[in-house]
């Protein structure tokens, strides 16, 4: 089986090696040489103009816009899928935006899933991802070796695209809201004599707690902000939650205050930095220092 990737950021590289790993023959390609070049060094290929037609195409790039041109644009990929091949798209997208594409790849003869993922970028690498598909059945036999490779779970939702869009905009709803309320507690109890690391040790494990939290405070107390997953992707996701909310006539305050949190640490410089980052937003503003802060 032949699997092309287009897009080898921070999730697409490790899900690339995952494939390459599971012992099918990995293409990539990617704006960034040295992403490009990380595939190769373990023994998987650039994806050229001659190499093999693929059997799926795994598509893990920025938003709606890049998924439409890499697929179906002037020099879109799609084109170099076999007949009956399957398209993975794995963006955050609106629903309505995975349908339209689904429609597009049938009518080019090929299957469609909207497969959004979940896990972050340890958990790419590990194979051991979680997938929010939607689909029809045919597009997810076609995918099965890929998925397996790159998921520990696959939640099927459905025998049309759209259902994965929706799901992972529910996930990212809480996904975001939950990093900035884990930051806005920690510098609270900053402010009350609770250390990062004191708060860390005790909320864990009460009540309290998260995945968010329990994943990314540890970057906070450390202060090491090496991007996993970056502040710029949350204006992003979250304005596609807030889209989609408005569109259903569903207020959101919650997310659109976590948002501007989100936006406000994009404004201080803080967007390629590990999103855990937008504790410095609060930080700055009841005058802290964090951990490894100046």
């Amino acid at each position: 089986m032949n699997i092309h990737f287009v897009g080898l950021g921070s999730m697409g590289l490790g899900m690339a090696l995952s494939c390459h790993r599971a012992g099918l023959k990995v293409y990539g390609i990617d704006t960034n040489p040295a992403r490009v070049a990380a595939l190769v060094e373990a023994g998987a290929g650039v994806l050229e103009a001659d190499s093999p037609a693929a059997d799926v195409l795994v598509c893990v790039v920025l938003n709606a816009d890049q998924t439409r041109a890499v697929l179906f644009g002037d020099t879109g990929l799609a084109a170099r899928l076999r007949p009956g091949g399957v398209i993975l798209s794995c963006a955050t997208v609106p629903p309505a935006f995975a349908r339209e594409m689904e429609a597009e790849a049938e009518a080019r003869g090929l299957l469609y899933l909207d497969a959004p993922i979940s896990g972050g970028s340890i958990k790419a690498q590990a194979g051991q991802l979680s997938i929010m598909a939607a689909g029809k059945p045919a597009a997810f036999s076609a995918a099965r070796p890929a998925l397996d490779a790159m998921a520990t779970t696959v939640f099927e939702l459905g025998d049309a695209a759209g259902a994965g869009s929706a799901m992972k905009a529910v996930n990212q709803m809480l996904a975001g809201v939950h990093i900035a309320a884990m930051a806005e507690a920690m510098t609270f109890g900053m402010t009350q004599g609770v250390a990062p690391d004191r708060f860390l040790e005790v909320i864990r494990q009460c009540a309290g707690t998260s995945w968010m939290l329990e994943n990314r405070a540890p970057h906070i107390v450390a202060g090491d902000y090496t991007p996993h997953s970056s502040v710029n992707i949350w204006p992003k996701d979250l304005g596609i939650v807030l889209d989609i909310a408005r569109e259903a006539r569903f207020a959101a305050p919650i997310t659109a205050a976590a948002l501007q949190q989100y936006l406000a640490a994009a404004g201080m410089g803080l967007g390629q930095e590990d999103d855990a980052a937008v504790a410095k937003v609060y930080a700055r503003n009841a005058g802290l220092t964090l951990p490894g802060e100046a």
